[in-house]
């Protein structure tokens, strides 16, 4: 079991807007990150409505501080300190309530911008089938990034499906691999049409929460431009693979006949076979050397189409090249504050040794 975050509410701070209000100060410590966040009463507020709709209609085990009319915190430091222990006391009872249910509500998880917990995993999996189905969009911030994750991974099926098309062979196993491939790819396509949609309303409040921040929507609408283009490339090399094996199909099944006929020459006064008159002498190759101009032109039309699924071919790599280039760059990113948030930690932790140090000074 995937152990939850420390909650804690440390301080509390007045906002420099024309009309001020108290701003409580959430630090949650996870197993690699410690963040902080700003929330107004009224945000906690509205997170007990959300988690009671969400909880069917089952209150919270403590219910929030209520809201006082005649005193304001701005104006009362012991108010705004009793306020601050009650919700610090209500989030950590419910982050160690026994019963999981309201932590398991896209309210809870939304409010402290938490990952989806492990306990809900199969009831992520039903959630990411039915909105596919539906058509609906994803309107959910952590729900969004669940069905992004399952859309990188239909997508990784289709390449998986792609490369055993390449490698098969038999004509069933090429065509079964395609219907693979072309479901996965349908899938996607779905997915990703709910995530656009889902962005269109990500940007106003969710459950009562702070919108996402302009960083963050830059970041969701990179994410599915990406996904669009690596669909695309794959579209575009089952297409090409389609096309090479219908080809190679129909050169296989050609008559005689046909054959005699793409390669029909004229035949001179002593006998000899030799090319249709209006060519030019000294151009000729092994391949067009025994055709008419009729199969020349066949010629130049079958190498016409290689070429082209060859460039297809390669265009689908480049793309997928520059995909996984921006991922490794995102991993890189994500390394990097992981990296700064350890150093802050190592300061803070020899600062404090630097401190007992001296304290120890004086006493010896």
């Amino acid at each position: 079991m995937i152990a939850g975050p420390e909650i804690s509410v440390l301080n509390t701070s007045i906002s420099s807007t024309p009309k001020p209000y108290t701003i409580y100060h959430i630090t949650l410590r996870l197993p690699l990150r410690t963040f902080t966040l700003e929330k107004r009463y009224s945000d906690f507020i509205t997170l007990h409505g959300a988690l009671t709709s969400q909880a069917n209609g089952a209150s919270p085990p403590v219910s929030p501080p209520p809201k006082s009319y005649f005193t304001s915190t701005t104006s009362s430091p012991a108010l705004a300190e009793s306020r601050r222990q009650a919700l610090e006391k209500y989030l950590q009872t419910i982050n160690t309530d026994p019963d999981d249910r309201w932590r398991n509500t896209p309210a809870w998880r939304s409010f402290l911008n938490l990952p989806s917990s492990s306990s809900s995993n199969g009831r992520h999996v039903k959630d990411l089938r039915s909105a596919h189905n539906t058509g609906q969009p994803i309107t959910d911030p952590v729900a969004w990034l669940d069905h992004h994750r399952h859309l990188k991974t239909t997508l990784h099926s289709a390449r998986l499906e792609l490369t055993k098309r390449d490698q098969a062979s038999s004509a069933q196993s090429q065509h079964e691999c395609s219907a693979q491939a072309k479901k996965c790819l349908v899938q996607a396509g779905q997915i990703i049409s709910n995530l656009d949609k889902g962005l269109k309303t990500l940007g106003t409040d969710a459950w009562g929460t702070e919108k996402l921040g302009d960083g963050e929507m830059r970041r969701r609408v990179d994410l599915v431009e990406s996904a669009k283009k690596e669909k695309e490339g794959l579209e575009n090399l089952l297409n090409a693979m389609v096309a090479q094996s219908s080809l190679d199909a129909t050169i296989a099944s050609a008559s005689p006949a046909s054959k005699e006929k793409l390669l029909s020459v004229t035949a001179s006064s002593d006998g000899h076979r030799k090319p249709a008159t209006g060519r030019v002498l000294g151009k000729e190759t092994d391949r067009t050397r025994a055709l008419d101009n009729q199969g020349v032109l066949q010629l130049q039309k079958q190498l016409m189409q290689e070429q082209d699924a060859d460039v297809d071919v390669l265009a689908a790599a480049v793309r997928r090249q520059r995909v996984i280039a921006g991922e490794i760059n995102e991993e890189l990113e994500v390394q990097k504050n992981l990296l700064g948030l350890l150093d802050e930690d190592v300061d803070r932790v020899q600062g404090k040794i630097d401190v007992a140090k001296k304290r120890i000074g004086k006493i010896s």
